[in-house]
């Protein structure tokens, strides 16, 4: 299933907003929660080189603005052609507020879906709030 203009068009704003000095390399994310609200993010580079990643914005925006933490959906664009999946510390922030059914979209610059994941594709054996004792 391909992304919709909407989407797309809240992609490119989220990345054309990005704050990337040092790595020239702007990405966004859109996160769908469970109740189908989206939130989209982009990511925030600082001189000591420990930014904010997109997915990481979206993801806040989505607990700071609505209370939400399940993701439905997860959409990564980077600025190119190249496949950008998320970092590791994305993959385990994901990996918090993912369901089963979680399902994680990366896409190229132009919004062109290349290649989809399932949480466990992404993050095999994950450690997760389950493995917690409290």
């Amino acid at each position: 299933m391909a992304l919709d203009t909407a989407e797309i068009d809240r992609l490119l704003q989220a990345r054309g907003n990005a704050y990337t000095p040092y790595s020239h390399h702007p990405v966004a994310a859109l996160v769908e929660d469970d109740q189908g609200r989206q939130f989209a993010g982009c990511n925030v580079e600082i001189a000591n080189y420990k930014g904010l990643c997109a997915e990481a914005s979206a993801i806040a925006t989505m607990v700071s603005q609505t209370g939400a933490t399940a993701l439905r959906r997860v959409v990564v664009m980077g600025p190119g052609s190249a496949l950008c999946t998320p970092c590791g510390d994305c993959r385990q922030r994901i990996r918090e507020f993912a369901t089963p059914d979680t399902e994680i979209v990366v896409v190229n610059g132009e919004g062109e879906v290349l290649k989809r994941y399932s949480m466990e594709m992404l993050l095999p054996d994950s450690f997760g709030p389950e493995n917690l004792t409290v």
